[in-house]
C-alpha cells in the first residue's frame, strides 16, 4: 500500500502554526532579553493586563490564551517569583486564587505593548486595507469552526 504523506508546507494548521511561532519569536527576542521573559510568560502579562481588575484565576488565564495549563501554571510561578503577578486568595471563595500585575509586572507590560503593537502593525502593512478585512474575517471564521469541532 502507499504512503500519502502529508504535504506540510500545504497543511493550514500547520502554516498557521508557523506563522504564529515566527512573529512571535520576532517580538520575543527583544523582551526575552530586556525582561527576561517567556512567550507564555509575556501572554499572561498580557492577559492579565487586558482583564484587569476581573480577578483571574490561573485556570481562566489558561482559557483566555488557549495555552496549556501546566505551561500557564509555571509561567504564572515564573511570574509571581520575580514579583510581576501577585496572587491573593478570593474574596468570596477561599479555595479560588486571582492574579493581578504588580507594579513592576504593569511597567514590563507597558514597555512591551507598544513594541508588539508596531510589530503587529509592520507585518499588517503588507497587506492592503482589503485584505485586512478579509483576514480578520477569515481568521474569525476559523476560530469559530474550530471552537466548535
Amino acid at each position: 500500500m502507499p504512503h500519502a504523506p502529508l504535504e506540510l508546507e500545504r497543511f493550514l494548521p500547520y502554516r498557521l502554526s508557523i506563522l504564529s511561532n515566527t512573529v512571535s519569536q520576532a517580538i520575543a527576542r527583544e523582551y526575552a532579553q530586556r525582561f527576561e521573559l517567556g512567550v507564555t510568560e509575556w501572554r499572561v502579562i498580557a492577559v492579565l493586563a487586558r482583564y484587569d481588575g476581573e480577578g483571574l484565576s490561573a485556570r481562566e488565564v489558561a482559557l483566555r490564551t488557549a495555552m496549556d495549563k501546566v505551561a500557564v501554571s509555571r509561567a504564572l510561578a515564573r511570574l509571581v517569583a520575580a514579583g510581576r503577578v501577585r496572587r491573593r486568595m478570593h474574596r468570596g471563595d477561599r479555595r479560588r486564587s486571582v492574579l493581578a500585575l504588580t507594579a513592576r509586572g504593569w511597567r514590563i507590560h507597558d514597555a512591551v505593548a507598544p513594541r508588539a503593537r508596531a510589530h503587529e502593525t509592520a507585518l499588517l502593512a503588507r497587506l492592503d486595507a482589503d485584505e485586512r478585512v478579509h483576514l480578520e474575517r477569515i481568521l474569525d471564521k476559523l476560530l469559530a469552526a474550530a471552537a466548535t469541532g
